[in-house]
């Protein structure tokens, strides 16, 4: 009984400093929706600047809260709440700038922060200014109640990972390495609940990345007057090619990270599809239940290297036979598959020499992140304790983020975000984005909690 009245006080006790993270929290998100940050004509130094004057206020020396960039637009926050010294830092990622949004495009200004009908709505919302509140009211709560990590805490908001020419976290490990140095990362950018019909079904943790490739094809022919064709046409030759491409699949293959996501996801799955997770994770794979996965666009992505044509051009006049035909080959590389290999299968499948394979540019590889006990137990506990019995998943990006970067220069990178969204709603990047009101309270609680866990006070 004793021990229950003591649970009971010190659940009482904590309400206060909740209720006042909550507000703060919700301040400092308005604060961001309401600062422009596109590439076109925003600023992220104006949003770094605003973050760091928080932090500075709450009495966080000058010395630990820097804004740096190489442009007077693209600055980047990164803040150090110091530790007992008790091991390598974690760092916390967010990027701070936004995809473009016209107001015609939407009901309402991309640039208010609107509450309304249990949403928070605004540009950056869900990619990923909520995020981005979330770290920086956590790192202000944890100030205030003078609590103490083993290890150093690093927060860094960054800019340009929607796109722009200077991409935050390449810059910083560059030309700062010092600051970033990290045992691992938590990268907010990715992983996140997922809610289906309305139920909070699947926590989703990012440990892995397929790497991003372009390869341009390119027919070239003497070209000619059009009123002579000949059978030589370099558009005809270079739609043959991507013809046979588009019938071609690169050859299923699992990771530990995708292993363990068919393996998780089976639980949640309906019937055949369930039973298709289970198949392919025999030794050998089930090749019938391979080939069904296979039909969703996700699955596919997750068993193998895609490569897709995504830009064409070809000709110079409309009386004149092209003198050249290309091609845009988008390619999503698993982790470890080498580019040089995807570039052979390309040619191979296109099969025809005078079709020439080459890629835009270097490949960025971004190994997968070992999936440790010291990230998947306190993330899976502290799922429970808020959301019950959702389990947690762990996946690969089909995508890229700002944790490339981290993971090629040795840092493991886990993507966790507390927030949960409708996997029927997804509005990142479009039009009226918005995320769940009670998402974004429970999200701020789960990483107070989490943070905590993972840099345990002394």
């Amino acid at each position: 009984m004793l021990r229950l009245l003591l649970s009971v006080l010190l659940a009482a006790a904590s309400l206060p400093a909740q209720s006042a993270s909550r507000s703060l929290a919700r301040d400092i998100f308005k604060e961001l929706i309401e600062i422009n940050t596109t590439d076109s004509s925003g600023d992220c130094t104006k949003a770094a600047e605003a973050m760091a004057a928080r932090l500075r206020a709450a009495g966080f020396p000058s010395e630990d809260v820097k804004v740096l960039g190489p442009h007077p637009k693209k600055g980047n926050l990164v803040a150090r709440l110091r530790g007992a010294g008790g091991g390598q830092p974690i760092l916390l990622i967010a990027h701070l700038d936004v995809v473009e949004a016209r107001r015609s495009d939407w009901s309402f200004d991309p640039f208010t922060f609107l509450e309304k009908d249990g949403f928070f709505y605004g540009r950056g919302a869900q990619d990923m200014k909520g995020d981005a509140a979330v770290f920086v009211a956590t790192l202000l709560r944890l100030r205030q109640e003078g609590w103490r990590p083993r290890r150093d805490l690093i927060l860094a908001l960054t800019a340009d990972e929607e796109g722009g020419g200077y991409n935050g976290v390449h810059w910083l490990l560059e030309r700062h390495r010092g600051l970033m140095g990290a045992a691992f990362c938590i990268n907010a950018d990715s992983g996140g609940g997922q809610i289906r019909k309305g139920r909070q079904v699947a926590m989703t943790l990012g440990a892995a990345e397929k790497v991003y490739l372009d390869f341009r094809l390119e027919v070239t022919n003497p070209g000619g007057h059009s009123s002579l064709p000949t059978k030589e046409n370099a558009i005809y030759r270079l739609s043959e090619g991507l013809a046979r491409l588009a019938k071609f699949d690169f050859p299923p293959r699992l990771n530990q990270v995708t292993r363990m996501f068919f393996e998780r996801s089976a639980s949640l799955a309906p019937g055949q599809e369930a039973n298709d997770m289970k198949a392919i994770l025999q030794s050998p794979p089930d090749a019938a239940a391979m080939a069904r996965l296979s039909q969703s666009a996700y699955f596919n992505a997750m068993l193998r290297t895609t490569c897709v044509a995504t830009m064409l051009e070809a000709g110079h006049a409309r009386n004149a036979l092209p003198q050249r035909a290309a091609a845009n080959v988008n390619c999503r590389m698993l982790p470890d598959e080498p580019a040089e290999r995807v570039r052979d299968i390309l040619a191979g499948v296109l099969a025809d020499p005078k079709i020439t394979v080459t890629p835009a540019g270097p490949p960025r590889p971004s190994p997968p992140s070992p999936l440790t006990r010291e990230i998947l137990d306190p993330v899976e506990r502290l799922t429970r304790k808020l959301w019950g019995d959702v389990p947690v998943v762990p996946v690969m990006d089909t995508g890229a983020t700002d944790g490339l970067y981290l993971r090629r220069a040795g840092v493991p990178v886990y993507g966790v975000s507390g927030v949960f969204s409708d996997v029927d709603d997804i509005r990142a990047h479009g039009r009226d984005e918005r995320i769940p009101v009670r998402s974004f309270y429970d999200a701020l609680d789960f990483m107070y909690e989490l943070i905590k866990s993972l840099s345990a006070a002394d």
